[in-house]
């Protein structure tokens, strides 16, 4: 199997996920188990209230942060193997033609994990130039003793050498499955997707036929617009008021890490949705619909969930504080009042429209640019 150096780039989006995630968890694991190091030395009930506060943030931020982006992980790795499986077809259907066993060249998806290493090892060693700065934020309160930074072994192997692990094996056994196709069927490009009829309507046209037949056939791409909205809303509302919860760093970390996610993972979505239809949309063109036209019929189907997932970001960012404050830190004294911001909402709307718009802007002119000679060489 040759991965080309085209594939490598689409697979930067799995590593761009699996940096933020790991140099989430690692600072704040790594300060959890610093930070147990001194358990016997807490013993006044006031400060053993705020220590154990320290320890259940450490533990929710790296569980709720780590936790979406694993799943995310796994559906862009699964995505990302599908894709290849299907623009590679004949070469892989010559290959069962001549003998090779499925999982012999399913084995060979192995470097699907390679940007799993990659992300987490960049996400480890970024959070280790980032934890002093954590660490003298936390230290400055003056509530706890000072602590210092230790390297832990086992967090780098759970963080770094577990993960690309996890994802190869997940790679190979994925790609085995999605490898069960008669080798005459890959070798014609014949679609393995089982055809969904939709309903008939003769009164709905046919650019509306298409819009819903592109989110039918492409669910995938749903989670990822969703994701990628979600990610935006909770992340930019919640970086609103962490310097107050908080500390400035945590916020600026917050907003990075909401904005980065949103614009790959929208990148990711919008680039297969219309990669998948250059052909339709060029034939289009010839018989005399426009590009306007063209984009509403293959992107306007994800416009209404990419505002649910605006919603669903709101909701969450603003449950998981209210947990943190009535749960976590209900006993420690002094704790800011968290109310929900109206404010922080209409400027995350505002920004997030601007930001998808643009972006839709965009892939239109990037379609007025398709030429029926592009496709027929393609």
């Amino acid at each position: 199997m040759i991965v080309s150096i085209k594939d490598i780039f689409k697979m930067l989006g799995m590593l761009i996920v699996s940096f933020c995630a790991v140099i989430v968890c690692t600072m704040f694991l790594n300060y959890y188990l610093d930070l147990s190091a001194i358990d016997d030395q807490i013993t006044n009930e006031v400060l053993r209230i705020f220590y154990e506060a320290q320890c259940n943030t450490s533990i929710v931020i790296s569980a709720v942060s780590g936790g979406c982006l694993l799943l995310t992980t796994v559906v862009l790795i699964c995505f990302y193997i599908g894709h290849y499986i299907e623009t590679n077809q004949k070469q892989l259907g010559i290959l069962k033609a001549l003998g090779y066993s499925r999982i012999t060249v399913a084995k060979n998806f192995w470097v699907f994990g390679l940007p799993i290493f990659v992300g987490t090892a960049l996400g480890y060693s970024g959070a280790h130039l980032l934890m002093p700065k954590l660490y003298e934020l936390q230290n400055k309160e003056g509530l706890l003793p000072d602590i210092s930074i230790s390297f832990h072994p086992g967090l780098c192997f759970a963080l770094v050498v577990l993960p690309t692990i996890f994802f190869a094996l997940l790679a190979v056994y994925y790609s085995f499955i999605k490898l069960k196709i008669p080798a005459l069927w890959l070798i014609r490009g014949q679609s393995t997707q089982k055809v969904v009829h939709a309903k008939k309507d003769t009164d709905m046209s046919f650019l509306r036929e298409l819009e819903k037949s592109n989110v039918r056939q492409r669910k995938s791409l749903i989670f990822f617009i969703t994701f990628a909205v979600f990610c935006f809303s909770a992340m930019m509302q919640m970086s609103s008021c962490m310097d107050k919860l908080a500390s400035k760093m945590m916020a600026i970390m917050i907003m990075g890490i909401g904005i980065v996610l949103a614009v790959v993972t929208l990148f990711i979505a919008t680039t297969s949705v219309v990669d998948a239809n250059k052909k339709t949309i060029t034939m289009m063109k010839v018989f005399g619909y426009s590009t306007r036209q063209c984009s509403k019929a293959v992107l306007n189907g994800y416009r209404p969930w990419a505002y649910f997932g605006f919603a669903v970001g709101t909701v969450y960012q603003y449950a998981l504080l209210r947990i943190m404050i009535s749960v976590v830190f209900k006993d420690v004294e002094n704790v800011p009042e968290y109310k929900f911001s109206f404010t922080a909402m209409f400027i995350t709307l505002a920004a997030f429209i601007i930001l998808y718009e643009a972006t839709m802007f965009a892939y239109t002119k990037k379609m007025e640019k398709l030429s029926v000679k592009e496709i027929m060489l393609d």
